[in-house]
C-alpha cells in the first residue's frame, strides 16, 4: 500500500470505520433496546448501517476483491476480539474492582453469543452482498447506484438478521422462537428503512471520494 497514493489513502479510512463499527457493534450489541415500542433489537443494530453504506462505497471503488479482503479481515478480528474477551472471562478480579466478575460476565459473556452468529451471519451475508451488487452492476454499469445498493441489502440483511439473532438469542435461550421470528423480521425491516434512507448519503460518499480521487462522477446518474 502506497500511502502517497489518495486511492490506498481512501481505502485504509473506509477500512478503518468499517472494522471499528462491526466490532463495535459486536461488543454494545448485548444491550437490547426497544424501538418504537414495537420490536426488541440489539443496541448493535444501530451502527450496522453505516456497514452498509461503507461495503458499498468500497464495492463500487475497490471492486469484489477489495470487499472480500477487507471482509476477511474483519471476521479475522472479530474472531481475535472474542479470543481476548474469553480469556479476560478468566481472569478473576480484585476484590475492589469497580467492575466485578458478575457483571463483566453478564455484559461480555452475553456479547460471545453475538460475536459468534455475528461471525458466521457476518462473512455469509457480506459475500452475498458482493455477489448480488455485482449482478447490478453488470447491468446497470455506473448509472442507479441506488439500486444496486439497496438491492444488495435486501438478500444479505435477509441472512444476517436472522442468522445473528438466532445463533445470539435463540440458541442461549434468551428468546422463544416465536419472539425471535417477530423480532427478526421486525429488525430486518428497521434495516430495509434505513437502507432506503441513507441513499442520499451513498451518493454523498460517491462524490466525494471521486471528487478526492479526482474523478469524473458525471456519468454516475439515478
Amino acid at each position: 500500500m502506497d500511502f502517497n497514493k489518495r486511492k490506498d489513502i481512501v481505502f485504509l479510512v473506509l477500512a478503518g470505520f468499517f472494522i471499528t463499527n462491526a466490532i463495535v457493534a459486536e461488543l454494545i450489541g448485548g444491550k437490547l433496546v426497544q424501538f418504537f415500542g414495537l420490536f426488541t433489537q440489539s443496541l448493535g443494530i444501530i451502527l450496522w448501517p453505516v456497514v452498509f453504506i461503507l461495503t458499498d462505497l468500497i464495492n463500487e471503488h475497490y471492486g469484489k476483491a477489495g470487499v472480500r479482503k477487507l471482509t476477511y479481515i474483519t471476521v479475522g478480528l472479530i474472531a481475535y476480539t472474542f479470543l481476548l474477551i474469553s480469556v479476560a472471562l478468566h481472569i478473576p478480579a480484585v476484590a475492589f474492582s469497580p467492575v466485578n466478575d458478575q457483571t463483566f460476565k453478564t455484559v461480555f459473556g452475553q456479547s460471545q453469543w453475538i460475536i459468534v452468529g455475528s461471525i458466521v451471519a457476518f462473512l455469509i451475508s457480506q459475500l452475498v452482498d458482493v455477489y448480488v451488487f455485482w449482478l447490478f452492476r453488470q447491468r446497470t454499469g455506473s448509472r442507479m447506484i441506488w439500486l444496486r445498493a439497496t438491492g444488495s441489502t435486501v438478500v444479505s440483511q435477509l441472512i444476517d438478521t436472522f442468522v445473528v439473532q438466532f445463533i445470539a438469542f435463540v440458541l442461549p435461550g434468551k428468546w422463544a422462537f416465536d419472539e425471535f421470528i417477530r423480532n427478526a423480521t421486525w429488525g430486518y425491516s428497521f434495516k430495509l428503512l434505513v437502507a432506503w434512507c441513507l441513499i442520499p448519503f451513498i451518493y454523498l460518499g460517491h462524490h466525494a471520494i471521486n471528487k478526492y480521487l479526482k474523478k469524473d462522477s458525471s456519468e454516475t446518474t439515478l
